[in-house]
């Protein structure tokens, strides 16, 4: 009856027949090379994207106006560049992630929300008059996450109490030529690709609106080239802290509800929200902000084992039983540089799985949880399966490592903050960890000087932290990191 509501697929592959990569390095070539001369098109790099369909909801349509006719290719584009352009930009509502590219920083960007923000920006910047919508909604979270958080759990509501609202992630094929893309998991309306694309829309919307510049220039210095960048952590990577001190849970609700009730009023979404009454689209609206802040701004983003080039699980993975009461935490020692871009990170995982399994002869990396310098954690064992990370307690507590050597420096203090102040709420939150949980350098636990002497003195102020851990079992040892040479036992082992 709504064929724009259908729910994406799990799994997207297109022909790669020569086409670019499925990057943002090919995305920003593509807009640079409009940008540079006149393409054929009369108006901005926003507007064709909305004539190739990256703005067909009913509500995007209603804010932004019917778009454009589709015009012909344009002569500053290859054949190949073009086809790439229209298929991220034609609007696949039964797999919404289609319209998604890796971004550098190893986030994957739906373009369709964040081209219809920054359309929303530049209009702004020259004097755009509010849209004629009734009740008024704010233009600029109206095509980038109202419309579309707003109706996702809309039909979260109608379902069998099953249907996801959010999520999931995924991982693409090769993150060197991305060209597939694949969820990990139930679909929903709001995959990760989605709400990045969404965030971002916002952001970079709000920006262009105050200081306009060349579309080009705003996605280089925003994401940054390549698979990381040498001058460090771009400001995409920044995106869910910086959508949070600009978009409070306040005002998202406010924002979806009156959403809602533009669709109330639109005859393609009429009979949608015919039996919905105004305080249950307030309900909506809420439960809709509090999952999305929850979800997207106060728990930090994973990136997920096959992201990194994950070896498989040896062996058969034991359970946890959640939630678990504790926390240890680690520094790797080696690699004991920080990890700064997704491609070094990267690395340093597969660098460390490949020494647990192949010299330590474990079923695969030690850590739950590993923390790079580039704002993202790395899912390791995971949230549910039983680590090698602190001998004799694996199984009654998470092990978060950070990459690097941090015996005489700290790291950067919004890395800290990723873990101290995102991934343990989160996990109290989400019932992972027990909300009175205990928190311990690895030292504590064993004979080891892990997590090195600044960061344990750091983690001695965190909430949770425990002063007297005993000891148990353990022999006299020489010190290597977070690895343990013990003389008891003739063999070495993570203490």
């Amino acid at each position: 009856m709504f064929p724009w509501l259908l729910l994406a697929l799990s799994v997207c592959v297109w022909p790669s027949t020569g086409l670019p990569p499925r990057h943002m390095d090919s995305v920003v070539e593509i807009v640079e090379a409009l940008e540079s001369t006149d393409h054929g098109f009369t108006g901005t790099v926003p507007e064709l994207a909305r004539a190739l369909g990256g703005c067909s909801t009913p509500g995007c349509r209603a804010v932004l106006g019917e778009p454009p006719d589709v015009p012909p290719a344009p002569p500053t584009l290859s054949r190949e560049q073009w086809l790439l352009f229209t298929q991220l930009l034609h609007h696949d509502a039964a797999a919404p992630e289609r319209g998604a590219v890796l971004a550098p920083d190893g986030s994957t960007v739906a373009l369709g929300p964040l081209l219809a923000g920054i359309e929303v920006g530049l209009k702004r910047a020259t004097g755009w008059p509010v849209p004629a919508v009734e009740p008024p909604v704010d233009a600029l979270y109206a095509v980038t996450i109202a419309e579309a958080l707003g109706t996702s759990f809309l039909l979260a509501r109608d379902g069998d109490g099953n249907r996801a609202a959010l999520g999931p992630g995924g991982c693409w094929d090769d993150v060197d030529d991305p060209q597939n893309y694949t969820l990990l998991g139930p679909p929903s309306p709001i995959p990760d690709a989605i709400a990045n694309g969404a965030m971002d829309g916002v952001l970079l919307g709000a920006r262009l609106a105050r200081e306009p510049i060349p579309l080009a220039d705003l996605l280089r210095g925003y994401y940054g080239t390549g698979n990381g960048t040498e001058k460090g952590r771009p400001p995409s990577s920044y995106r869910r802290r910086d959508f949070g001190v600009l978009t409070g849970p306040e005002k998202l609700e406010e924002e979806v509800a009156a959403m809602l009730r533009v669709l109330r009023v639109l005859p393609p979404t009429q009979e949608l929200l015919e039996d919905v009454g105004p305080e249950e689209v307030v309900a909506i609206a809420r439960q809709a902000a509090q999952d999305f802040t929850e979800v997207y701004v106060e728990c930090p983003a994973i990136v997920p084992r096959c992201m990194w080039g994950a070896r498989p699980y040896r062996g058969t993975p034991k359970l946890l039983t959640l939630p678990l009461g504790s926390v240890y935490i680690h520094h790797t020692f080696t690699p004991s540089t920080p990890c700064r871009t997704f491609a070094a990170c990267a690395h340093a995982m597969r660098s460390m799985q490949r020494f647990h399994q192949d010299t330590r002869g474990w079923d695969d990396i030690g850590y739950s949880f590993v923390v790079g310098s580039d704002g993202y954690l790395y899912q390791g064992r995971g949230w549910h399966w039983v680590g090698a990370h602190t001998k004799g307690y694996n199984s009654k507590g998470y092990g978060v490592g950070y990459v690097g050597d941090f015996s005489a420096a700290l790291p950067d203090p919004d890395i800290i903050a990723l873990v101290r102040d995102g991934l343990l709420p989160c996990a109290v939150r989400t019932g992972r960890l027990h909300h009175n949980y205990t928190l311990r350098g690895h030292r504590q636990m064993g004979h080891t000087d892990c997590p090195g002497n600044s960061l344990f003195r750091e983690i001695e102020t965190w909430h949770g932290f425990k002063v007297d851990a005993e000891l148990r079992g353990i022999s006299r040892g020489w010190r290597l990191g977070c690895l343990v040479w013990s003389s008891m036992t003739g063999r070495m082992g993570v203490w």
